[in-house]
């Protein structure tokens, strides 16, 4: 590589060697002045091209230590399978994502306030519920897999159906919250989820550990019974570099 060679080009030649495992998730990349004799390019053009590898949450700056590859590779979410019973109960995971942790053999842990609350107004439209009053079961999450901090999900189930079971408690069994709707005749039969992209909120940010030019997903997501009913609504917060979104349907022949 010559010393003219564009920033971009050098964020390439970077990522590729993060991607062939020159670099490996969770390594220390050397340091600026390093990174830029090894590739022939001035300091500053490192710089630069550290600054978009950083944009895509690839790597990381550990302040007072240095730069690092960000630990985890995209996890994938596969919504036409996640939410099946023996996807969310498999090896008697507690729902869809420890499920799906466990198969990667990552470790999930997470941070649960649980309680009965006010829904936001859209919510409370979709439930059927009374927007001033306690009337939803709150299941606020912070979620991390391996120690970092992967997903905010707030869930929403109405109180006259959650109260007085697991779901409104920390364990709420296996195969999570779903598992236990169809339990008690609230079964899930379809899914609709609308997904925005977003900068993340302050707040959003410090859990997450993310810059001001990186964004998240906010995904609504609702289910619903046999007869059209939502039974549950939840509001997720993704960082879009630590995951990849799949989504699968039948399509009319005609």
């Amino acid at each position: 590589m010559t010393s003219t060679a564009s920033y971009r080009q050098v964020a390439d030649t970077i990522r590729r060697s993060i991607h062939d495992g020159t670099y490996p998730r969770g390594s220390l990349l050397p340091n600026e002045d390093t990174l830029a004799g090894q590739l022939d390019v001035h300091r500053a053009t490192v710089n630069k091209a550290l600054k978009i590898l950083k944009a895509e949450g690839l790597v990381y700056v550990h302040m007072g230590v240095g730069t690092y590859v960000h630990k985890l590779p995209p996890i994938l979410r596969n919504a036409a399978v996640r939410h099946s019973r023996a996807h969310r109960e498999r090896g008697g995971a507690r729902g869809s994502l420890a499920s799906e942790l466990e198969q990667l053999g990552y470790t999930l842990d997470n941070q649960t306030t649980i309680g009965p609350g006010r829904p936001p107004t859209e919510v409370a439209e979709v439930l059927g519920v009374d927007p001033d009053s306690d009337s939803v079961i709150i299941r606020a999450r912070r979620m991390y897999a391996e120690g970092v901090p992967i997903q905010i999900v707030t869930t929403y189930i109405p109180r006259s159906i959650a109260e007085g079971t697991p779901m409104a408690e920390r364990d709420s069994g296996v195969g999570g919250i779903s598992s236990r709707l169809a339990e008690l005749g609230h079964a899930q039969v379809d899914i609709q989820e609308d997904v925005d992209v977003r900068p993340p909120t302050d707040e959003e940010a410090r859990f997450l550990r993310m810059t001001p030019d990186q964004r998240v997903y906010e995904i609504f997501h609702m289910g619903l019974t046999r007869d059209d009913q939502p039974v549950k609504v939840n509001l997720y917060v993704l960082p879009t570099y630590q995951w990849k979104l799949r989504y699968r349907y039948r399509a009319d022949p005609d």
